[in-house]
C-alpha cells in the first residue's frame, strides 16, 4: 500500500472552546503516539509516522486533499462510486455547514475544518472518497468509502482476519433426525433459495504469503462484511484535530459531536424486492423472504446468512435464541401438563372444599389483618382464591420443579455444544487472537509498564493503583443504586400495609350488594394487583435511569477489547436489573406473612406499619399474579419498543421527504432515512432474554404456564427482531464473537440459584409442605382423630385460636357495629390454643412442619444437584466429533503452509543455484581461453 508522508492535524487556537472536550477519545499528544508499535501489528510503524508527522493550521497544508464530488447517476440500487468499479464500502452522512443554520457564531467553520481534516486524512490513509449531494435535501451530503486493494490487505494482516487457503471438503453437517427427513425438509429453508455457503481452510492473512491463500478475484477475495470491517477500524482510529497538545479521533466522536449525522454501512438492496444489478446476492431480499417474513414463522433460520450478512456476533444470538426457544418446547409440555393435573384435580381439593363450605369456611372467623380500621371476616371470602391456588398448588409443581432443575442443565450442556458445533463452522475457534483493543483503550495508554511474559515494554492506560481506584469508584457506583432499587421495593412494601387498611375498609362498602364482584375482588387482591403495577411501573423508570449511569461507568472503567467492554457492561447491567426485577418476587415468596406475630402482639414495620400477612391458603398466589403482570407487562412494552417506535420514527421520516416522493434516490439516501440500531442494540436484545430466562426457572415453581408464555414470546421475538433489522434499521458493522459472553455464566449462576428459590417456594411459601405433614402425621392418631389418612380437618388445624380479650388496644380491629362481636376469631398460623399453659407459643405442628420443611430442601437439593453435576460430567463441552474436526483442520492447514513454504523455498533455491552457477561459469569461462 503506497501510504501518504504527511497527515492534516487542526491545531486549534487557544481562544477556541470545543464542546467535545474530555469524552473518549482525547488523549495528550505529547504523552502517547496513537497507535503504538506492537510486534504483532506491522504496519502501524508506518500508520504513527504518518498520523504525527505534522501539525498546523488547515490553510496552511500544502497537500490538503479532499472527495470527489460527483452527481447522483440515477442508478438507485448501485453499491459502486458512479465510475461502476470502485465499490462503497462505508457511508459518511454530513450537513453542509454554509447551508446549516447556527445559534454560535463561527461554530460552522469549526466543524467544517475538522471534517476536512479528517476526511484528508483518511485519504491520505490510502482509502478512496466521493461525495455526492442529496437528492431529497440540499443541506446533506453523502460521502462514500472505498478501501482499495491494498489498504484491505494491509489491514487484514494488522487485524488478523482469516480469510480462505483452499476449499474444505471436511465439514458435513449430520441431522440427529436423519429419519424424519420427510418432516424436517418443511422446516427447513430452501437450498435452492439461499444456497450453501463453500467452506475454507483459513489462515490469519499475511501480504507476504499472499500466494497461499485462495484469490481468484481480488473483487470477491474480501466480502462485503469483511471489507466493511476493515473500513470501520480505520475510521475508529483516524485524527482529525490536537488541540492544547491532545489528540481527538475517531468517527464514533465525530457523529456524537454532531459534525457528521451518521455512519454506516450499506444494505445490497431494498428488503421487498430483489436488486436489478444481477452480480449483487440480494441478501437483504433474501433474508426477509426466507427469515423474517409471517410465511416463515415455522422455518429453521438462515444462520449461515445471518452470519454473513450481519457478522458472526448477530449470527450467534439468532442460534442461542432459536436454540433456546426449542428447548423451551419442551419446557412448555410438562408445564402445560402440570397445569392441567392442577386443573382437572381442583375439584378434588378437600382443603378448599372446607374453606367454601358454609358450615366450615363460613363459620370460621377470622382476626383483623391490620389495626384499628379492620373488621372480622369470614374465611369462605377466600373461596374463589383457594380454588385457583388449588390449580397451582398441586403435587404436579413439585414434579413440575423437580423437572425445571434438570431441563435447564441440559440446556446449558447441550447449548454449549452447540456453540463448539458455531465455532468451528464459522471460524472463530481461535478469536482471542486477532480481537483488536478498543480505540479508546489505546488512546489512554500512557503509562509504561514491562510485561510479565515477554518482559517487554508495553504501555497501559493506568497503573495498578489507578486501576484499583476505578474499580471501588465502579463497584461504589453500582452498589448505590442497588441500595435505591431496595428503597424502593421498601417503598412498595410500605405502600402495600398503609394501602391494605383502606381497602379493607373502604372496598366492603363500595362493593356492598354486587357479591360476583366482592367474591373475586378482595382486599388482598386488590392490594397485590395495584401493588404489581406500581412495581413494573418503577422497575421500567428505574431501568432507562441506569442504562445511561451503567455505561457511563463501564467507559470510565475503560475496558481494553469491544468483548471486555461488553462483558463489563454486561455483569452491571444485569446485577442492576436483577436486583430491580426480581426484588419484589422474593419478597413475595420469602419474606411476606413469615414475620408477623399473633394478632395480640404482631410485628410491625418502621415501628408503624403493622406487617402484611399472606390469605389463609398462603403467597403463591399472590407471587404467580405478580409474575403473570411482570412478565406480560414487560413482553408488552418490548415488543411496543421494537415493533412500533422504529415504524413510527421511520414513517414519521418518510412523511417529511413526501414532497421529494417522486424523484429516484440511491441507495445510501434510503438507509440513511432508517433507524439507527446503536452499538448497544444487540446487548439489550440478551439482556430481555435472559430477564426472562430468569423468570422461566427461578419462580417456575409458582406458575407452570412461564414456560409457554416465553416459548411464543420468544418465536415471535425471533421474527420482530428479524423484521426490525431487515425493514426498518441500518445495516450495522459486522462484528466477530466466539461465544455470548458473559451471559453464559450469568445463566449458569441463575440455574445454580434456581434450584434453591424453588424448593424454598415449595417449602415456605406453598402450602405442600404442611399438607403433607398433617396428612401422614396429624390426621390419625395420637395427634389426629380419623382412623384412616385423610385431608379432612386440615383447615381448622392449620387456623389458630385467638382470645379476642387479649387485644391490645393498638392492635384491636375496628368491628362493623351491627355485627356481634366474636368470643374469638382464628389466625393462620400454628399456636397453642388461649387457656394452654403455653398460650399463642408455636405448638407440636410448628416444629414437625419447619423440620419437614428443612429435610424437603435438603433432600431436593441434593437431588437436583447431584443429577445436575451427573448430566454435567456426562454432556462433554465439545462433541467428540467437533474436537476431531478441529484438530484435522488444524492439521492440514498447516501441512498447506508448510508445503506452500517448501514449494517456494525450493523454487527460490532452484534459481538461486541458476544463478551461482551462472556466475561460476561466467568466472571460469577466461581462464578456459
Amino acid at each position: 500500500m503506497q501510504m501518504m508522508t504527511r497527515d492534516v492535524l487542526l491545531e486549534m487556537d487557544q481562544e477556541e472552546e470545543d464542546d467535545d472536550d474530555g469524552d473518549i477519545g482525547d488523549v495528550a499528544a505529547s504523552k502517547r503516539p496513537f497507535l503504538t508499535s506492537h510486534p504483532s501489528r506491522p504496519g502501524l510503524d508506518n500508520i504513527e509516522q504518518t498520523a504525527v508527522s505534522s501539525f498546523g493550521a488547515l490553510e496552511s497544508q500544502p497537500d490538503f486533499r479532499t472527495p470527489e464530488f460527483e452527481e447522483f447517476n440515477g442508478k438507485p440500487n448501485s453499491l459502486f462510486f458512479n465510475d461502476g468499479q470502485r465499490r462503497i464500502d462505508f457511508v459518511l452522512v454530513y450537513e453542509d455547514e454554509s447551508k446549516k443554520e447556527t445559534n454560535k457564531k463561527g461554530s460552522n467553520e469549526k466543524q467544517r475544518r475538522k471534517r476536512q481534516a479528517y476526511e484528508s486524512n483518511l485519504i491520505c490513509d490510502g482509502l478512496h472518497l466521493e461525495a455526492t449531494r442529496s437528492v431529497l435535501d440540499d443541506k446533506l451530503v453523502f460521502v462514500k468509502v472505498h478501501a482499495p486493494w491494498e489498504v484491505l490487505c494491509t489491514y487484514a494482516e494488522i487485524m488478523h482476519i482469516k480469510l480462505p487457503l483452499k476449499p474444505n471438503d471436511l465439514k458435513t453437517r449430520s441431522s440427529a433426525f436423519g429419519n424424519f427427513s420427510w418432516f424436517t425438509k418443511v422446516l427447513q429453508v430452501d437450498e435452492s433459495i439461499i444456497k450453501p455457503e463453500q467452506e475454507f481452510f483459513t489462515a490469519p492473512f499475511e501480504k507476504n504469503r499472499m500466494n497461499d491463500f485462495y484469490i481468484q478475484d481480488k473483487d470477491t477475495f474480501f466480502n462485503p462484511a469483511t471489507r466493511s470491517r476493515i473500513v470501520y477500524f480505520i475510521l475508529s482510529r483516524v485524527m482529525y484535530q490536537v488541540r492544547d497538545n491532545v489528540k481527538k479521533f475517531g468517527i464514533n466522536k465525530l457523529v456524537s459531536s454532531g459534525i457528521y449525522k451518521a455512519a454506516f454501512p450499506l444494505h445490497d438492496c431494498t428488503f421487498n424486492h430483489k436488486s436489478e444489478d444481477v452480480s449483487c446476492p440480494s441478501e437483504r431480499y433474501l433474508l426477509y423472504r426466507e427469515w423474517a417474513h409471517p410465511r416463515s414463522i415455522y422455518k429453521k433460520q438462515p444462520l449461515d446468512l445471518i452470519r454473513k450478512y450481519y457478522g458472526e456476533k448477530i449470527g450467534i444470538y439468532f442460534a442461542w435464541l432459536g436454540y433456546y426457544t426449542q428447548m423451551l418446547l419442551l419446557a412448555a409440555v410438562v408445564g402445560v401438563a402440570c397445569f392441567l393435573y392442577g386443573y382437572f384435580n381442583q375439584n378434588n381439593c378437600t382443603w378448599s372444599k372446607e374453606v367454601c363450605h358454609p358450615d366450615i369456611g363460613g363459620k370460621i372467623i377470622m382476626c383483623p389483618q391490620c389495626d384499628k380500621h379492620c373488621s372480622f371476616w369470614n374465611l369462605n371470602i377466600t373461596c374463589e382464591s383457594s380454588k385457583k391456588l388449588c390449580i397451582f398448588d398441586s403435587f404436579g409443581t413439585l414434579v413440575f420443579a423437580v423437572f425445571m432443575g434438570i431441563w435447564v442443565t441440559l440446556f446449558l450442556e447441550f447449548w454449549k455444544r452447540r456453540q463448539a458445533e458455531l465455532e468451528y463452522e464459522w471460524d472463530t475457534v481461535e478469536l482471542q487472537q486477532e480481537e483488536q483493543p478498543r480505540p479508546e483503550y489505546e488512546a489512554q495508554c500512557t503509562h509504561v509498564v514491562i510485561n510479565e511474559i515477554t518482559q517487554e515494554q508495553e504501555r497501559v492506560p493506568f497503573t495498578t493503583w489507578g486501576k484499583c481506584v476505578r474499580i471501588t469508584l465502579c463497584a461504589s457506583a453500582v452498589f448505590f443504586w442497588i441500595l435505591l432499587i431496595i428503597a424502593s421495593v421498601i417503598g412498595i412494601i410500605v405502600y402495600r400495609l398503609s394501602v391494605f387498611i383502606v381497602f379493607s375498609t373502604k372496598l366492603p362498602e363500595t362493593l356492598n350488594g354486587t357479591d360476583s364482584i366482592q367474591k373475586y375482588l378482595t382486599p388482598q387482591t386488590a392490594t397485590s394487583i395495584t401493588a404489581s403495577l406500581i412495581s413494573f411501573v418503577i422497575i421500567m423508570i428505574l431501568n432507562i435511569i441506569y442504562e445511561k449511569v451503567a455505561i457511563m461507568i463501564t467507559n470510565f472503567e475503560l475496558p481494553r477489547t469491544q468483548t471486555d467492554y461488553e462483558n463489563s457492561l454486561t455483569m452491571k447491567m444485569f446485577l442492576f436489573q436483577f436486583v430491580n426485577y426480581y426484588s419484589s418476587c422474593f419478597y413475595i415468596a420469602f419474606f411476606k406473612g413469615k414475620f408477623v406475630g399473633y394478632p395480640g402482639d404482631p410485628v410491625y414495620w418502621l415501628g408503624k406499619y403493622r406487617n402484611e400477612e399472606c390469605d389463609p391458603g398462603g403467597c403463591l398466589l399472590e407471587l404467580t399474579t405478580q409474575l403473570t403482570i411482570i412478565m406480560g407487562g414487560k413482553a408488552i412494552w418490548n415488543n411496543i419498543q421494537e415493533v412500533l417506535l422504529p415504524w413510527v420514527k421511520n414513517l414519521i421520516g418518510r412523511c417529511r421527504t413526501v414532497s421529494g416522493a417522486e424523484k429516484m434516490t440511491p441507495r445510501w439516501e434510503q438507509d440513511y432515512h432508517l433507524q439507527l440500531m446503536g452499538k448497544l442494540g444487540l446487548f439489550y436484545e440478551y439482556l430481555e432474554m435472559i430477564i426472562q430466562f430468569g423468570f422461566v426457572t427461578l419462580f417456575v415453581a409458582s406458575f407452570p404456564l412461564a414456560p409457554l408464555l416465553a416459548l411464543v414470546n420468544n418465536i415471535l421475538e425471533i421474527r420482530v427482531d428479524a423484521w426490525k433489522m431487515t425493514t426498518q434499521y441500518r445495516r450495522m458493522v459486522p462484528e466477530k464473537a466466539q461465544d455470548i459472553g458473559a451471559w453464559q455464566p450469568i445463566m449458569q449462576g441463575i440455574a445454580i440459584l434456581a434450584v434453591v428459590t424453588n424448593a424454598m417456594i415449595i417449602a415456605f411459601t406453598s402450602d405442600m409442605i404442611p399438607r403433607l405433614v398433617y396428612y401422614w402425621s396429624f390426621s390419625v392418631p395420637p395427634y389426629g382423630n380419623h382412623t384412616h389418612y385423610t385431608m379432612e380437618g386440615y383447615i381448622n388445624s392449620t387456623l389458630s385460636i385467638f382470645n379476642v380479650s387479649d387485644f391490645k388496644n393498638q392492635s384491636k380491629g375496628n368491628p362493623d357495629p351491627k355485627a356481634v362481636i366474636p368470643t374469638t376469631c382464628r389466625y393462620r398460623d400454628f399456636r397453642n390454643p388461649p387457656g394452654h399453659e403455653q398460650q399463642y407459643k408455636h405448638n407440636i405442628y410448628y416444629w414437625h412442619v419447619i423440620a419437614a420443611k428443612l429435610a424437603f430442601i435438603i433432600v431436593m437439593e441434593h437431588l437436583i444437584y447431584s443429577v445436575k453435576f451427573f448430566v454435567s460430567y456426562a454432556i462433554p463441552d465439545v462433541s467428540k466429533s467437533t474436537k476431531s474436526k478441529i484438530k484435522r483442520e488444524k492439521y492440514l492447514t498447516q501441512k498447506l503452509l508448510r508445503e506452500n513454504h517448501q514449494k517456494d523455498m525450493t523454487k527460490n533455491m532452484g534459481v538461486i543455484a541458476e544463478r551461482m552457477g551462472a556466475v561460476v561459469e561466467n568466472n571460469l569461462r577466461p581462464k578456459l581461453e
